[in-house]
C-alpha cells in the first residue's frame, strides 16, 4: 500500500489542454486504460527532459527529433504497457508510424506529435492497435479527463499520481495541473519514469526552459527507489497561456507554486514505490560541494542494508555509518559528522552519541515516514532526496513483472 498517498480526488482543468485514455489491446485487461492522448492548443510553449540512458527508448529518440523540428507540438501520444526501448530500427519505424497516423487524422504534421512510452524493454510496439485506437482517442478528448490519463500511463503503480494547483499572478488566476507515473526502476538522471505538468498561463521558451530544468533538478531528479534510471524517462511542462496571465522571471509565486507540483509529483513516486512500507527523506547538510552532498545522500539511499533495516524497523544505524563511510565524496572528516534519525542523535563528531539507546532508535525506524539527517560540518551545501525501503513485495513484484 502506497506510504501515506491516496489517489487525486479533484483535478482542475487548463485551459487549452485536453485528453483522453482508453484501452488500446496493449495491455491484456479490457479494463485497463493503456493509451492517452493530450492535445494542446497553437502556440503553446512546451520543454521537455529526457532519460539520459544510451539504451533510450525509440520514442524518446523520435520525441527529441520532432522537438528539434518544431519547437510548438500539438499532441503528445503516450502508451503503457511496452516501453518501445532496445527494439532497434523496427521500433524506430514503430514509433514514427505512430506519430504519423495521429498527425494524418488530426490534421497535422508528422512533427507536431510527441511519442512517449513506457512498460516491458525490448519487446515489439504493437503499432497497429494504437493507429486503430486514434479516432477513438481522437473522439474523446476533454479538458477534464485528466484523472484518466493519470491512470493511462501506470505500470507497476497502484494508483494514479497527480496534482493542481492555482494561484495569483498579478490579481489574476492561473492553474498548473500535472501527472506522473512510476514506482520502480526509479532513479531519474535529466525513472520508469514519466511526467506531464500543463499551465494555463504564458511563460516565454527561455524562462520555461529555465524553470524546468531547475524544477526537475529539486524534485524528479532528488528521488530514488532502486538506483535504476529507465529507458524511458520523460518530463514535460506545457504552457498554453491562455488564461491570458504572464509568467515572469520575478513570479516568484508562480515558481513556487509550480515547484510544488513537481515536489509533490516525485514524492509520490516514492511514497508508492514498489513494495515500500516506509518513506525516507535523507537530508545532507554542511557539505563542501554540491557533488560530496549528493554523493553521501545517494550511498545511503541505495545501500541494499540500509533499505531492508527500514524494512524491518531495525534501528542498526552502523549500516548508515557504513554507507556514508564508502560514498565516494571527495572531502570527508568521519570526526566531523553528526547523524540523526529523526531528532534522535546517534553520532556527535563521529562517535556514538552519549545519550542514545536502542529504544530511541526503534521509535524512529518503526515509523512509515522516516528522516535521515547527516551533517558533514565542513561547508553551507544542503542537499535532500526521497527513497523507500526495500521489502519482500518488491522482490516478488519484479519477480514476477512478465509473468
Amino acid at each position: 500500500m502506497p506510504v501515506g498517498l491516496k489517489a487525486p480526488e479533484t483535478l482542475l482543468p487548463v485551459e487549452g489542454v485536453q485528453l483522453a485514455a482508453l484501452h488500446s489491446g496493449i495491455k491484456d485487461s479490457s479494463q485497463i486504460k493503456d493509451l492517452v492522448l493530450i492535445e494542446l492548443t497553437e502556440s503553446t510553449n512546451l520543454s521537455a527532459v529526457f532519460t539520459t540512458n544510451r539504451f533510450c527508448a525509440a520514442p524518446v529518440i523520435v520525441a527529441r527529433e520532432h522537438l528539434i523540428e518544431n519547437s510548438t507540438p500539438r499532441y503528445l501520444l503516450i502508451n503503457s504497457g511496452n516501453a518501445n526501448a532496445g527494439t532497434g530500427e523496427s521500433g524506430y519505424k514503430n514509433a514514427v508510424t505512430s506519430c504519423r497516423a495521429l498527425a494524418n487524422f488530426a490534421g497535422v504534421s508528422n512533427n507536431a506529435v510527441l511519442p512517449f512510452s513506457t512498460g516491458v524493454i525490448a519487446a515489439a510496439l504493437p503499432v497497429e492497435k494504437i493507429e486503430q485506437a486514434i479516432p477513438q482517442l481522437i473522439s474523446q478528448l476533454d479538458s477534464n479527463a485528466w484523472l484518466a490519463a493519470a491512470e493511462g500511463i501506470m505500470t507497476t503503480d497502484t494508483l494514479p499520481k497527480a496534482f493542481s494547483r492555482t494561484i495569483q499572478v498579478d490579481g489574476s488566476s492561473t492553474t498548473i495541473t500535472g501527472m506522473a507515473k512510476g514506482s520502480g526502476m526509479i532513479r531519474p538522471d535529466m525513472a520508469t519514469m514519466l511526467a506531464f505538468i500543463a499551465t494555463d498561463a504564458r511563460l516565454d521558451q527561455a524562462l520555461l526552459d529555465k524553470f524546468l530544468k531547475e524544477a526537475v533538478a529539486s524534485s524528479f531528479n532528488c528521488i530514488t527507489v532502486d538506483g535504476d534510471t529507465s529507458t524511458n524517462d520523460a518530463c514535460v511542462l506545457m504552457a498554453t497561456g491562455r488564461s491570458g496571465v504572464h509568467v515572469s522571471a520575478n513570479s516568484s509565486e508562480f515558481k513556487q507554486a509550480l515547484f510544488d507540483v513537481f515536489q509533490q509529483l516525485a514524492q509520490s513516486i516514492i511514497r508508492d514505490a514498489e513494495g515500500a512500507t516506509k518513506f525516507v527523506e535523507i537530508a545532507v547538510s554542511r557539505a563542501k560541494t554540491q557533488t560530496d552532498a549528493r554523493a553521501v545522500a545517494y550511498a545511503v539511499a541505495h545501500s541494499p542494508l540500509v533499505k531492508t533495516a527500514l524494512f524491518a524497523s531495525d534501528p542498526n544505524w552502523g549500516r548508515i555509518l557504513a554507507a556514508i563511510g564508502r560514498a565516494e565524496a571527495e572531502d570527508l572528516d568521519i570526526n566531523r559528522i553528526n547523524l540523526f534519525l529523526g531528532d534522535t542523535c546517534l553520532l556527535n563528531n563521529g562517535l556514538p552519541d552519549s545519550s542514545y539507546d536502542e529504544a530511541m532508535g526503534l521509535a524512529e525506524m518503526s515509523k512509515s515516514e522516516i528522516n535521515i539527517r547527516i551533517e558533514l560540518g565542513q561547508g553551507d551545501i544542503n542537499f535532500k532526496l526521497w527513497t523507500s525501503d526495500l521489502s519482500y513485495d518488491y522482490i516478488r513484484i519484479n519477480a514476477e513483472y512478465r509473468s
